[in-house]
């Protein structure tokens, strides 16, 4: 049987949590993250429900960022996957090389083996690496096939030397827009059921006993998602305020949650007034994509490292840095 008391465990955690710090993990750095009230509010109904959770957005609302962290908040393990136009549902369950398997095959023609050992020296597990569905579904049976193959493409990291499968894990499947149709439904049956067949293991992986993980699963609405995947979806949408007042407040509490004290309160509420005048001007010419909190993040960043504490210079590079940071397409270019 599942443990419900872990999942509840996990929902109460839920509760009492406002930020989390992120260390560096790979190609992430080191970051901050700040919950609002209806982002826990749908990983708590996730986690209830066994449901994955689609997160809609436009860049840079921070949606993959809520997936990494929501794991360390819970101390589980996170798996992620960028998704691109080539990527198939099954590269999300493992890699075979076929590649490898026939250059040992040609390799052994001309040895005297038995049969036997032909076969082990063939072994199709010597030949597979899990992928992140395989590691968040079953880290055991994932880690024992990773160690046992010579085809090891990635492991992932453990959040802390303590952590143990039976903790759980969080699977982020990003921008799932770029794949063609087949990903998303060729994922339905697996995220239905929490478990799956790999065709070299006896036994399915995940199911029974197994914790479900936490699926997010993220869009950037570059392509419409099948209906059928989308119903077994849990949705949160991911909007930046609409109203001026509440659209700059967002933006300073970012810029101070990332930086602190090193540019004054003047200068996040500029770069936050420049940014949504930007955002203006992109809708006028019928840009799609609008400046965001990633573009105002980048202008802030740079700022604080080529200003040097010297807030007369924030002001004046403002405009400046701005010009490269939020104008990213010709038309933004003409009046």
């Amino acid at each position: 049987m599942i443990d419900r008391q872990k999942i509840i465990a996990d929902i109460e955690k839920l509760q009492n949590i406002s930020e989390q710090t992120l260390p560096a993990n790979g190609s992430w750095p080191q970051s901050v993250h700040k919950f609002d009230e209806d982002s826990l509010d749908a990983l708590r109904t996730a986690l209830a429900a066994g449901r994955p959770l689609l997160l809609r957005g436009e860049p840079g609302t921070g949606k993959s960022q809520l997936a990494r962290a929501v794991a360390y908040a819970l101390d589980r393990l996170f798996v992620y996957q960028v998704i691109d136009a080539h990527t198939e549902s099954q590269d999300l369950l493992w890699r075979f090389d076929a590649v490898a398997r026939l250059a040992e095959a040609q390799t052994l023609q001309g040895q005297q083996l038995d049969t036997v050992d032909r076969k082990k020296l063939l072994d199709c597990k010597k030949f597979i690496s899990p992928g992140v569905i395989w590691w968040a579904l079953d880290w055991k049976t994932a880690e024992d096939t990773y160690d046992k193959s010579q085809y090891q493409l990635i492991k992932p990291e453990r959040p802390n030397a303590e952590w143990q499968p039976g903790q759980g894990s969080v699977l982020l499947i990003d921008e799932i827009d770029k794949a063609n149709l087949e990903l998303p439904n060729g994922l339905l049956e697996i995220l239905g059921n929490n478990a799956v067949t790999i065709p070299w293991l006896d036994t399915p992986i995940g199911g029974g006993e197994h914790l479900p993980p936490l699926v997010i699963i993220t869009t950037n609405e570059e392509r419409e998602l099948p209906a059928a995947f989308v119903r077994r979806c849990l949705v949160l949408h991911l909007d930046l305020p609409k109203e001026d007042d509440a659209f700059i407040n967002l933006m300073i509490d970012r810029a101070q949650l990332h930086f602190k004290e090193a540019c004054s309160e003047d200068i996040y509420r500029s770069a936050a007034k420049l940014l949504l005048r930007e955002r203006e001007r992109a809708r006028d010419k019928s840009l799609t994509h609008l400046p965001g909190q990633a573009e105002y993040l980048d202008m802030l960043r740079a700022i604080v490292v080529l200003g040097k504490n010297d807030p007369q210079q924030h002001v004046a590079m403002l405009n400046t840095i701005s010009k490269y940071t939020m104008r990213k397409y010709p038309q933004m270019l003409t009046d």
